[in-house]
């Protein structure tokens, strides 16, 4: 019969390494969870930051791009409302000068404003009074205006002109009738982006991109000009909707395969700004950071777990321990059944159960015949090779859970049977008696005496009557010759389950 304290011992050690290992691994998914968690508020908080930075920079350099084409079409504008006053026609040309170009927008990024003719023909240059013959009928902020009368104001791509790198702002002049009369032209040179860009602090990596609303490159730095001047609309791997109006964009951008966060500023303005900056440098601290967390989170979960291991192993050699000693406690050292003491524990036990559940209890108390004989002339060494032989023969026939087979003293032992009638009880102490007679064949032969009860639990009955009963049929075993199996008899015990 297995310990039954023994297991629930063991149960409750190895619930407990279990549990410390499980709450063990808990806090530390806990703990990583969190962690995780804060790495990523803080990875969103640089991003966020960044990206801050990079619309204040945008708004700042959007800003300054339309203030300065604001106040030069305004020049524009002026030129082309006083050039279709028919009083004008009559104007000597230094009048007509300081009429069209006094208060026109100068500055050193400023290009001379000019007026072309419905043909293309220069006419007027803000630069001379007499300007040399030109003619730019086949350009493109000539044929626009040409072709499209409501087109306002127009900004052409990058390109060369008058001797400088330069975007040229052109405005349609419309006589009353609605007839095309010409195109007054201006230039910002590239200059003043250079000088607007230069006076910012960038880091290395970081890209400014000015594009008309077509998506064409008017200007970027770091400043390439296989760039300048590209259609990015014409690209099929970049989509204009990754990087809208007032909105922002990281990874890979259309120029090239830097990942960086794009912001994307630009209102009522023909031009918009786009400010990159690559990921690598929003998220350096950070993942310096995290590396740096990642280590001692790393530690402190090697430090727990093992911990937690170390602790667990003790456990289990103190469970394995307490078993041994329990084992000690309550085994014969000799037979390797149970002993008084445990048989005492486990009886009461059974015969608790039996009264609460109507059962019977049987009991075999089991005696070696002639056993002092045997031992006087034998030796001690021989009769206890005779008790393990009667031990193995006794364990042998029980196997069932809740038996119990105990050394009770000296040569004799007990064998509790729960749940089991008389007539059972008479069957398993006939198997135990004939095995132990078939072991001792030969020339020394030892035989074992059996008495047998079986109880159903009545008020004012202990399990003390039951053993009186067993012992008493025991001796009844042993006055009728010995060798035998007797039961019980009487009113109260039962001869049937």
């Amino acid at each position: 019969m297995p310990l039954r304290r023994g297991k629930d011992t063991r149960r409750r050690w190895r619930l407990s390494a279990k549990l410390l290992i499980a709450s063990s691994v808990a806090t530390v998914i806990g703990f990583s969870a969190i962690c995780a968690s804060v790495m990523f508020d803080m990875r969103r908080g640089e991003e966020e930051l960044a990206r801050q930075t990079l619309e204040n920079l945008a708004s700042g350099i959007d800003a300054d791009i339309s203030r300065n084409i604001e106040l030069y079409d305004l020049s524009l504008r002026a030129v082309t409302s006083n050039l279709v006053m028919p009083e004008l026609n009559s104007v000597k040309k230094e009048l007509l000068h300081l009429i069209l170009f006094d208060h026109a927008a100068t500055a050193q990024h400023f290009g001379a404003i000019q007026v072309f003719d419905a043909g293309g023909n220069l006419t007027i240059d803000a630069a001379s009074l007499d300007p040399r013959p030109e003619n730019r009928s086949d350009e493109d902020y000539f044929t626009v205006h040409r072709d499209n009368p409501n087109v306002g104001l127009f900004i052409s791509r990058p390109m060369l002109h008058r001797g400088a790198y330069a975007i040229v702002l052109s405005r349609r002049i419309t006589g009353e009738d609605g007839r095309f009369l010409g195109v007054v032209v201006g230039s910002i040179r590239f200059s003043y982006f250079h000088d607007l860009f230069g006076r910012l602090n960038l880091a290395p990596g970081d890209t400014i991109t000015v594009l008309r609303h077509d998506r064409t490159i008017i200007m970027r730095t770091p400043f390439d000009l296989d760039v300048i001047g590209k259609n990015l609309a014409e690209q099929n791997t970049w989509r204009s909707e990754n990087l809208k109006e007032g909105g922002s964009f990281a990874g890979k951008g259309p120029v090239d395969a830097t990942p960086r966060l794009y912001v994307r500023r630009g209102g009522a303005s023909p031009l918009f700004v786009v400010v990159g900056k690559p990921l690598e440098n929003i998220f350096n601290l950070w993942r310096t950071e995290a590396i740096r967390i990642g280590a001692i989170m790393a530690a402190l979960i090697m430090f727990v777990l093992s911990t937690a291991l170390f602790l667990a192993r003790e456990i289990g050699r103190r469970a394995a321990a307490e078993e041994r000693l329990e084992e000690m406690a309550t085994t014969d050292a000799l037979t390797g059944l149970r002993n008084r003491r445990k048989f005492d524990a486990e009886i009461d036990v059974e015969w608790r159960r039996a009264a609460r559940q109507g059962q019977p209890v049987a009991l075999l108390m089991i005696d070696a015949d002639h056993f002092k004989a045997y031992n006087d002339t034998y030796g001690h060494q021989a009769g206890d090779q005779v008790l393990v032989g009667i031990a193995i023969c006794i364990s042998d026939a029980v196997r069932r859970a809740g038996e119990c087979a105990a050394r009770f003293g000296g040569e004799e032992f007990a064998v509790l049977l729960p749940a089991t009638s008389a007539v059972d009880a008479f069957n398993i102490a006939e198997a135990i008696r004939l095995k132990v007679e078939q072991w001792c064949e030969g020339d020394i032969t030892t035989t074992v005496s059996v008495g047998i009860a079986s109880m159903r639990p009545g008020l004012g009955q202990s399990w003390a009557d039951l053993v009186l009963a067993a012992d008493r049929a025991l001796y009844a075993a042993k006055a009728n010759g010995r060798n035998q199996s007797v039961l019980a008899s009487g009113p109260k015990f039962s001869l049937v389950a």
